[in-house]
């Protein structure tokens, strides 16, 4: 029994283990369009991390595609939230917004704004607190790259 039992759990797991793979969301489809563009300013963490996921799907080329040209503009601001009696932060919320413009042959086709923000607590350990944020930039950042790359493909859609 106790032989069986172990084949039983071998044969299983090798099997959930071969049936599963990771595939990126966006590198692994062909789309209708292509990159041709992007013009960057503001933080330039944000933008590239941006870049990153953009190049994705940039690299796809082909001659029937439409060709997209980018405008993005991207910026941070750290907020306090709330202080202590001695009126030293407490709670500081970051904001990463971005702002994007989408073009087809000279003509805009979207213009719009993305907002994150996450509220986080002070550290003592300044060093500690400015790796928190810089991991924070990089969470609320690669919504918003979600967000851009989305948007494209449902102008695509249309």
């Amino acid at each position: 029994m106790n032989k069986y039992y172990s084949k039983l759990v071998f044969i299983l797991s090798v099997f959930l283990l071969t049936s599963c793979s990771y595939k990126p969301i966006f590198s692994e489809k062909n789309y209708n369009f292509e990159i041709n563009e992007i013009k960057y300013s503001g933080e330039k963490q944000i933008n590239n991390s941006i870049k990153n996921k953009i190049n994705l799907i940039k690299k796809n080329e082909s001659q029937n595609k439409k060709r997209y040209d980018l405008s993005i503009n991207s910026y941070k601001e750290k907020l306090i939230v709330s202080k202590d009696s001695k009126g030293d932060p407490l709670k500081f919320e970051l904001i990463v917004t971005t702002d994007y413009k989408v073009n087809y042959n000279n003509i805009l086709l979207l213009d719009k704004t993305i907002s994150k923000n996450n509220i986080y607590n002070n550290d003592t350990d300044k060093f500690k607190l400015e790796q928190n944020e810089k991991i924070i930039v990089e969470n609320l950042t690669e919504k918003i790259s979600e967000i851009i790359i989305s948007s494209i493909i449902n102008l695509d859609d249309n």
